[in-house]
């Protein structure tokens, strides 16, 4: 190597260096296998959640007992006997404690409700039995009619204007409705068996309420207690008049003739408000939608109507008031 002269800096020394690239070390597919194992046991589980949701409690109880006892023999077991390589090192030969499970098997959920049988189901049911179930479906049946027509005349304008003149109760026959005169507005003319036109439409909204349960109706006629005079007509044949006249304007509004089951014409004898025998209110038409009882009395046409009350029940068409008259013989008009 040349000297360097005194005085001046050596070159620095120039370094080459030289890199070899080679491929990746191969890392292996052990991770694929691992994650193949997790995707197996999430899968399980999830099938085992869904099995267990879609058991219920008596077949969740019958699992854990087979658990305890997975013998077809109630009370033997298929463990098997110890011998000398069980006990302690060797296979355990107590059952694997589950905890709860005979709970589950003893308590299990309550049983539903059972359905009622269907119409026409064979049922260990006696006549009698039979009968208080048709009365109390009967009854049922005409609570709720008694609803809807105090809703309709709550609701329905041709019924809502004159809500004054229409009376609603419940009788030992059946459900009540009466329709009684106001003292500037009547049913009808005076001494005539022609509807106004107001009240025909009250009957002929009331028809179809009234058609809505499959029971009979009973139509009775009423008048105060003056008299009316002419040779041989009498308010007897006066409220029996009124009486078909308002069954005619029920047909009219759609009740068929057949559920028609009596027609009636009382006069004076059975007073609405017997402390005032002259009172338009005593002047009605009084329609009654029957039950069972009476309608069975009526079919059988044995006169024998008032045996169908309670011994102490109110008479028929009572008048709530004191002093109420009691009912007299009426003139039936077929």
């Amino acid at each position: 190597m040349a000297a360097v002269p005194k005085g001046s800096e050596a070159p620095a020394p120039i370094i080459i260096k030289r890199v070899k690239k080679g491929g990746h070390a191969h890392h292996g597919g052990s991770w694929k296998v691992a994650f193949a194992d997790f995707a197996t046991a999430m899968m399980a589980f999830f099938l085992l959640m869904w099995l267990m949701g879609a058991t219920d409690e008596k077949q969740k109880g019958a699992i854990s007992e087979y658990f305890n006892n997975p013998s077809a023999i109630a009370g033997a077991s298929t463990v098997p006997s110890p011998t000398a390589i069980q006990g302690p090192g060797g296979s355990s030969t107590s059952m694997i404690k589950l905890g709860g499970g005979m709970e589950l098997y003893k308590d299990p959920s309550p049983e539903a409700e059972p359905t009622p049988p269907s119409p026409g189901a064979q049922t260990d049911v006696t006549p009698d039995e039979a009968l208080k179930l048709a009365e109390k479906l009967d009854q049922e049946r005409l609570e709720g009619l008694l609803g809807q027509l105090k809703d309709a005349i709550d609701q329905r304008e041709t019924l809502a204007k004159f809500k004054d003149q229409i009376l609603l109760d419940v009788t030992p026959e059946g459900v009540r409705i009466q329709i009684v005169d106001h003292e500037r507005r009547s049913m009808f003319p005076s001494g005539s068996a022609v509807l106004e036109s107001y009240s025909a439409n009250i009957l002929t909204e009331l028809s179809g309420i009234v058609n809505s349960v499959p029971n009979r109706v009973s139509i009775s006629g009423h008048t105060d207690i003056r008299p009316y005079v002419k040779v041989n007509y009498s308010n007897w044949e006066l409220s029996a008049d009124r009486a078909n006249a308002a069954r005619r304007a029920l047909i009219v509004g759609g009740l068929p003739a057949e559920k028609i089951g009596r027609v009636v014409g009382l006069a004076s004898s059975v007073l609405l408000d017997a402390h005032a025998p002259d009172s338009p209110l005593n002047r009605r038409i009084s329609i009654i939608v029957m039950n069972k009882r009476t309608e069975d009395a009526i079919s059988q046409e044995n006169g024998a109507l008032f045996s169908v009350q309670d011994p102490g029940a109110a008479p028929l068409d009572s008048v709530p008031a004191e002093g109420a008259a009691q009912p007299q013989p009426v003139a039936a008009v077929h």
